[in-house]
């Protein structure tokens, strides 16, 4: 009987709000060194915590997003905990009642099938500051500017049987918190980072133990880490051994997980709720603004690009991924065929992003100029294959796109004369060939539109130069 990999994710967002959870310090990222800090952030005595009210909103944000439960009355804990970069010596998170209990998330995997993966609860907590060693030598340098940033941590059900499904639960985790705008999921910065709880056990048996395999902050590494424990704990368990719970990290240039410490249990670390903190209690009003001011989440803009532009499930699917690329794509398809507008967006601008490294934010095409490449392809002033070429002028320096067709000489021949003459000449200077086709070799069809188009510097209306050429080999010798 083969082992079942059981996956729960624990992700932390941080929450894009101008200041701290607890305190008015800015969250801006890539400051020197402790510049944003304060008595409370610094946990100095007789500071007190402030709730950060945007914190608040943005996690009722995410619960209604995702169906879930929205505790009226949470509350805040005291997490403790020893580490350098934790200047209380304890963590304020949630604990018993957070504010956020069970919803749900729904997938749609590689193969097209949909599967549901359950949401335990979403707790506000603090961020822990940063522990640097790189740029020291038997040293660390302890950087607190991070200290107090609001996270929003998202449990997941131990739901997901593979690699991948955690991959696609985690990807629409992330694009739902960007189109909410509680979180500029930015894996590099640490905005976006996830733990993964991975066991193995036979199909129908109890769960196994897990190991907890900490601060994963790309897709990739989470696969990769994934693979990995369910190796190493295959490998335990065939050779007769017990897999030992613990907290393990990801060596990315390995490519394997090491153990970093055994697995703390809750009562490891001594929640109480915190003094200093009364009550969270939301009034119904409070929610119900909140949810007024949700924008069109992706699947519902999903199903609507698919009724409204008849765009096949795969097409919507990924026009939707992002918030952003959802809103250029309106803009690029209106008024005008929705499908080609959504492969050149899927293939040809995507491709381009991808090969720049660049972000759809920050697409160096405006999404007026793709509308108008587009036009030019529907009204027939240039052809898909010259569009291409305006399409890589644009992307590389910008201008206009009839600028462009004009200083480049790009506009498509579609004079049904001139499209004759050109390929008159052709066939008077193949004859060889022409007396073939007629005498039944019709693959050569392609050679001579091949050699009309050259003669046309790739300007001829490829729909005319079909007819016309065809017309004229037709034509009794």
């Amino acid at each position: 009987m083969s082992w079942e990999v059981v996956i729960g994710l624990e992700v932390h967002v941080q929450l894009n709000t101008q200041s701290k959870i607890f305190c008015s310090c800015p969250t801006r990222y890539g400051a020197e060194p402790n510049l944003h800090t304060c008595p409370v952030c610094l946990a100095l005595p007789g500071a007190l915590p402030v709730l950060n009210a945007a914190a608040v909103d943005k996690a009722i944000a995410f619960g209604l997003a995702v169906g879930a439960e929205i505790n009226r009355r949470s509350i805040f804990a005291r997490k403790n905990y020893f580490y350098p970069d934790l200047p209380k010596g304890y963590q304020i998170s949630q604990y018993e009642i957070p504010i956020v209990g069970r919803g749900q998330l729904l997938l749609t995997l590689a193969d097209g099938t949909e599967k549901v993966v359950g949401i335990t609860r979403a707790h506000l907590e603090e961020d822990a500051g940063k522990s640097l060693h790189e740029a020291f030598s038997a040293e660390t340098g302890i950087d607190l500017n991070r200290a107090g940033t609001p996270l929003l941590e998202i449990v997941s059900e131990p739901d997901m049987r593979s690699p991948s499904e955690a991959v696609a639960y985690l990807k629409k985790l992330h694009a739902l918190v960007r189109y909410l705008d509680i979180s500029d999921g930015n894996m590099q910065e640490g905005s976006f980072r996830c733990d993964a709880n991975v066991s193995l056990r036979r199909a129908g048996e109890p769960f196994g133990t897990r190991a907890e395999i900490k601060n994963l902050n790309s897709f990739r590494f989470l696969e990769k880490a994934i693979e990995y424990e369910m190796e190493r704990q295959q490998d335990i368990l065939e050779s007769g051994g017990k897999v030992v719970q613990e907290t393990r990290l990801f060596d990315a240039n390995k490519g394997e997980t090491r153990s970093m410490r055994s697995k703390e249990e809750a009562n490891d670390y001594r929640y109480f709720p915190d003094p200093d903190l009364l009550p969270l209690v939301l009034e119904e009003s409070h929610i119900e603004t909140v949810r007024a001011s949700l924008p069109e989440l992706p699947d519902a803009k999903k199903q609507r690009f698919m009724e409204a532009y008849g765009l096949p499930a795969y097409d919507a699917g990924v026009l939707t991924s992002s918030r952003a690329l959802a809103d250029y794509y309106e803009v690029v398809a209106e008024g005008l065929d929705a499908k080609l507008a959504a492969n050149w967006l899927m293939g040809d601008l995507l491709g381009a992003l991808n090969r720049s490294g660049a972000e759809i934010e920050s697409c160096p095409v405006p999404a007026g100029q793709m509308r108008k490449l587009l036009q030019r392809i529907q009204d027939e002033t240039i052809s898909g294959k010259i569009a291409k070429e305006v399409f890589d002028v644009l992307f590389e320096q910008g201008a206009d796109v009839d600028d462009i067709i004009e200083r480049k000489g790009l506009r498509q021949i579609t004079d049904p004369a001139a499209i004759a003459r050109l390929i008159d000449e052709v066939l008077a200077k193949n004859p060889g060939q022409v007396a073939d086709y007629r005498a039944g070799k019709d693959k050569l069809f392609g050679f001579f539109v091949g050699q009309a188009m050259k003669a046309s510097q790739g300007k001829a209306n490829p729909e005319q130069l079909n007819r016309i050429l065809r017309e004229r080999l037709d034509q009794p010798s």
